[in-house]
């Protein structure tokens, strides 16, 4: 019997880290496939890689706190831990069908809570450090991408561009008898430079997403009574993400994700270093954390920053109660653009193989912060209330979700 609980806890993880790989490897080599960079395969390859990596090092930190720490370790018996898995999935799934980016992590951990506080065994000072950084991370990328999109961003998007390639960045020359790579030739070296940035960055993306998610797919089983050693967990949780890498993550490819479709490369590459290397730091010091709330909250500060350059921080702070709307957070990383810098490809023209906005022959001068009338601003253009109110109750009750279903099976049924 024990056998079979253990083995129905493997699929059952297997299944969670093949949706995180489908998933995350998206978000990851996204802007890279986007761009011909690299193919599918090799956006494939390039992830399981370093998510391992990720795994490997950083991981155990967070598997160590999820299998032990949280609660101790001896109460995820085999049913313990397929009902833990279950339930971060389905409280995942009701986040899925409201379109909100969701974090397994939270899920993950909502549901461990709910087993410890049935059985008496939570740890709640170790609850009280994790639960904390999850409200001061996400606003420290909300303030980051504020200040990067308010003040900086314009400058980066004015000298760095990316290019889209009709062909892929790597050729293969066939000719001979063994195939030799070569450089695309319309690569000019500003092409080169950039190109190698969006894999880099894509790597380090990868990185994070293993450090944070391979616990999320089998700390309980690592934690089941010595069902898994970490070690053979963290290769289970990268099989299992490779398993999706090559699979569900080809479609995921193709449409580049729902979050981040509408944004420029540029800015698709600045959410991916502050919200990785967030996640990357919480994850050293063992807090499961969550990617997508790190990279959305990212993104909502970005938009948040360039729709604010308009006025003043006198301004802001009384706002004109007229003037006219103006798109808001993603769209403001886009529709802003034209007015102050260059026109780079968004990654939904990439995906739609639409041809990108083509640069102006005179490229005009940044204005001034502020130096545009506050009377174009208006209040309800810094940010959607309705969509961060949505975003935010849902990132409140997926965990609670998790807590709420778990605790009366844990408490009353095992």
């Amino acid at each position: 019997m024990v056998a079979l609980l253990t083995i129905a806890g493997i699929l059952v993880a297997v299944f969670v880290g093949f949706n995180i790989g489908g998933s995350s490897t998206g978000v990851a080599f996204g802007p890279a496939v986007g761009s011909r960079l690299i193919r599918k395969t090799t956006a494939g390859a390039l992830f399981v890689g370093f998510g391992f990596l990720g795994a490997w090092t950083v991981g155990r930190n967070v598997i160590a706190t999820m299998n032990s720490s949280i609660v101790p370790a001896a109460q995820f018996t085999p049913v313990a831990s397929i009902a833990v898995l279950f339930f971060t999935g389905a409280s995942l799934l009701i986040s899925n069908l409201h379109g909100v980016p969701a974090s397994t992590s939270m899920t993950a951990v909502g549901a461990i809570v709910g087993l410890g506080l049935a059985s008496g065994t939570l740890n709640q000072a170790l609850m009280f450090v994790i639960v904390s950084a999850w409200i001061v991370a996400p606003l420290i990328c909300l303030c980051i991408g504020v200040v990067v999109g308010r003040y900086i961003y314009p400058y980066l998007d004015r000298y760095i561009a990316f290019t889209t390639f009709n062909l892929y960045f790597i050729q293969l020359d066939r000719s001979g008898m063994f195939p030799r790579p070569f450089i695309n030739q319309n690569a000019s070296l500003h092409d080169i430079v950039g190109s190698l940035g969006v894999v880099i960055i894509g790597c380090y993306m990868a990185f994070s997403a293993g450090a944070s998610n391979a616990a999320n797919a089998v700390a309980p089983l690592v934690g089941s009574g010595g069902s898994l050693t970490v070690n053979q967990g963290v290769l289970l949780a990268v099989g299992a993400f490779g398993l999706g890498s090559f699979t569900i993550a080809r479609r995921t490819l193709e449409t580049v994700g729902d979050d981040i479709t509408e944004l420029p490369i540029l800015a698709s590459l600045i959410v991916s270093v502050v919200g990785g290397t967030v996640i990357t730091i919480l994850s050293s010091f063992g807090i499961p954390a969550s990617l997508a709330v790190s990279t959305t909250s990212t993104i909502i500060g970005l938009g948040w920053g360039r729709a604010s350059r308009a006025a003043t921080l006198a301004e802001l702070a009384t706002p004109s109660p007229t003037g006219p709307e103006v798109e808001v957070s993603t769209g403001a990383l886009v529709t802003s653009r034209a007015e102050d810098a260059p026109v780079s490809p968004t990654i939904g023209d990439i995906a739609r193989e639409e041809e990108a906005p083509k640069k102006p022959d005179e490229t005009p001068d940044i204005p001034d912060v502020g130096a545009e009338r506050s009377a174009d601003l208006d209040e309800r253009s810094l940010f959607d209330p309705a969509a961060a109110k949505r975003i935010v109750t849902m990132w409140v009750l997926t965990p609670s979700l998790a807590i709420v279903a778990s605790y009366p099976v844990f408490a009353f049924l095992l």
